[in-house]
């Protein structure tokens, strides 16, 4: 198993992170989403939790099929899914995935993700109590500013080194703004990775970092970037919005939208199991050094800029 800690600092309060995470996901799974690809929302409920209170407990289906790159889809079954469970106890959240896949002699490998938000520049140590954790592990600043995504990835308009926000004033992000920035918060993450394949673990552990890095750093941005969309909602209007997305999204890929389920949802264990939200994995075409890869694909077009959802753009035309 490898565990690493990441610190991704936001120019926001945890307060406001609360909306712009829940707005982020939903619309980026919306974007990311197409005809049988894409995020199906299986539950969407209330959990309660004798630790850590109150919170909302999802579960989702990130159907990934034709989104592999090459090297992948050579030897991934073609129905492939990975299931996502989280409990959002904000400030605290677990997100808990395993590798779904419709062939039994396919490896099995898991990621556990636990978060925790705080108002500071990410100079809290030991916040999540090491003494959980075997031996030590890396803590990693990831500079949502300065940082280098996938080039693919790179839109200009999501760039903080050049975004400035109408409604908040914050922005564009200089060299340094982290120690001079107000307000500043900080997601920190701790991610363990675990693939129990003896003469590949250390380099597949490795390589799933490195995507769950760029996975954090574009989530992020992307918060940011689409502050003047979703500063000022309310919780139960971001709500509402998470819920129709997920509706249009569930029909956009051709699945039933899920019903609120009433049943109880059990409290996660303390079992490393497998990654974190950020539903469209940005897992670059290049396979890594230990596979061969095989001949390229051509890449479909990436998802639209805008999120069209009529019924959202009724109600904010009457309001």
């Amino acid at each position: 198993m490898l565990i690493k800690e990441y610190r991704i600092c936001m120019p926001l309060t945890t307060e406001e992170y609360r909306v712009g995470q829940l707005y982020t996901i939903s619309k980026h799974s919306h974007q990311e989403s197409e005809k049988g690809e894409g995020v199906e929302v299986v539950k969407n409920e209330p959990h309660e939790d004798p630790v850590h209170g109150p919170g909302q407990f999802t579960e989702k289906r990130v159907h990934l099929s034709s989104k592999l790159p090459g090297w992948a889809r050579a030897v991934t079954p073609r129905i492939f899914y990975i299931t996502e469970k989280a409990w959002n106890y904000y400030p605290y959240t677990i997100t808990a995935d395993s590798c779904s896949l419709q062939c039994s002699f396919l490896p099995k490998f898991s990621i556990y993700i636990e978060t925790k938000y705080e108002d500071n520049c990410g100079d809290s140590e030991n916040i999540f109590h090491s003494d959980k954790i075997l031996g030590d592990h890396e803590v990693s600043f990831l500079d949502i500013a300065f940082d280098e995504i996938p080039e693919r990835y790179y839109r200009s308009l999501e760039d903080p080194r050049f975004f400035s926000s109408a409604k908040t004033g914050r922005g564009p992000l200089r060299e340094g703004w982290r120690q001079h920035t107000q307000p500043i918060m900080c997601s920190y993450k701790l991610v363990s990775v675990k693939f129990e394949v003896w003469g590949l673990q250390t380099r597949v552990e490795q390589f799933v970092h490195k995507v769950i890095r760029d996975i954090l750093l574009i989530g992020h941005r992307q918060a940011f970037a689409w502050v003047d969309e979703w500063c000022g909602m309310t919780m139960e209007e971001v709500r509402r919005y998470e819920r129709e997305t997920q509706e249009a999204t569930n029909e956009l890929i051709g699945l039933v939208a899920p019903t609120i389920s009433v049943s109880e949802v059990g409290h996660p264990t303390a079992t490393h199991s497998a990654p974190a939200s950020a539903p469209s994995t940005p897992i670059g075409d290049e396979a890594p050094d230990f596979l061969a890869p095989p001949k390229t694909r051509p890449r479909k077009k990436s998802a639209p800029e805008t999120l069209t959802l009529p019924a959202l753009r009724e109600r904010a035309g009457a309001e």
